[in-house]
């Protein structure tokens, strides 16, 4: 199983999940005078997004979503509204994340070889501490959510030959001159998804902001990209955690545990479980799952409303259950326990579940 496919359609589902991805992409509005830079091929800029190894840099990344999600506390980025988030990395794998959420704010840091999570809110730390087989290939959800350069080069990765790919000028993002490459779905994808604009950096060869903008609508879905960026070696000390003398250090573990019975995380579980099955291919895959019965058993009271207020009943030869609908993602959960999300329509969701087992 393609685990990178798997993303494309689990993305879509960022609000339930937990996951981030095509969910809180969209182009910024007016970024200054387009420079003049020299003609550059598509195919070109498609193969530095691919095999961009950003150096040392430190930035503010800024976010306005307007999808309709409810906030989720663990990235409060995906929430409609105007977010700012700052991240630093060292050029080999250290990472620092600072994710403000209201009077709080989650840290996030990877020095190497563990990966600390700090949410000042709950005074809590979570560690989790690298395998020896473990490599950096996925980013923490946090990165994800904020990191033009990871989100585009995951998009292209995924959609390129599904799509047609052009360069559409040049643009300046965070005062940094990049050209504009443009993939739009192929006509015979169904898809939400008008096109992804994706701003590479002309002299960095990276990702400076990503942009999707959905079918139907002329205002963007939102918006992620560098409103400041300063390239170059950043403070050791940035990459070092030391957890609070009052705080409560725990594992990945132990706190999923202690989530059991969240509609979100049971979710998110069958979504990337095992064994996920996938439907389709390129922008209108969908990713399909079944959540088991003690899951659905055991959601809580007020979690079950929270589904509630952001779904609405529908029903098919399938069955019944609830669907949510954002701007660049739908998610159906028949009362079963059958799951798909996906970039699509709704009409592709209620044509696929009844296939999944």
């Amino acid at each position: 199983m393609n685990k990178r496919k798997v993303t494309l359609a689990a993305a879509a589902a960022g609000v339930l999940t937990g996951a981030a991805g095509l969910g809180l992409l969209a182009m910024p509005a007016g970024a200054g005078q387009p420079p003049s830079l020299p003609d550059v091929s598509a195919e070109s800029l498609v193969e530095q997004v691919l095999t961009s190894k950003p150096g040392a840099f430190g930035g503010t990344v800024e976010v306005d979503n307007k999808l309709g999600l409810p906030a989720i506390s663990e990235i409060p980025q995906l929430a409609d509204g105007k977010h700012s988030a700052r991240i630093w990395t060292d050029g080999n794998g250290k990472l620092r994340l600072a994710l403000p959420n209201g009077q709080s704010e989650q840290t996030i840091v990877d020095d190497g070889t563990t990966t600390w999570s700090w949410n000042s809110q709950d005074n809590e730390v979570t560690k989790s501490e690298h395998k020896a087989d473990e490599k950096a290939e996925k980013p923490e959800t946090g990165q994800k959510a904020i990191d033009p350069a990871t989100a585009a080069k995951e998009i292209v990765g995924l959609t390129k030959e599904f799509s047609d790919i052009s360069v559409d000028g040049t643009a300046r993002v965070a005062n940094r001159a990049a050209y504009e490459l443009v993939l739009t779905p192929k006509a015979s994808e169904k898809t939400l998804i008008r096109e992804v604009r994706i701003a590479v950096d002309s002299e960095l060869k990276m990702p400076l902001r990503v942009a999707v903008l959905t079918n139907g609508t002329s205002e963007p879905a939102g918006t992620v990209g560098f409103s400041q960026i300063d390239v170059g070696p950043q403070d050791p000390k940035l990459f070092e955690f030391t957890p609070p003398a009052t705080a409560k250090v725990t594992t990945p573990e132990a706190k999923e545990q202690r989530q059991q019975g969240k509609p979100e995380v049971g979710i998110e579980q069958a979504l990337h479980g095992k064994d996920p099955q996938i439907f389709g291919t390129g922008w209108d895959t969908v990713v399909g799952a079944k959540i088991p019965g003690e899951a659905m058993a055991q959601v809580p009271a007020e979690a079950q409303g929270l589904v509630d207020r952001f779904t609405k009943q529908v029903s098919g030869s399938w069955g019944s259950g609830k669907l949510f609908n954002t701007k660049v993602a739908t998610i159906l959960i028949a009362d079963d326990g059958r799951v798909v999300a996906g970039a699509v329509p709704e009409q592709v969701l209620f044509d696929t579940i009844g296939q999944v087992k």
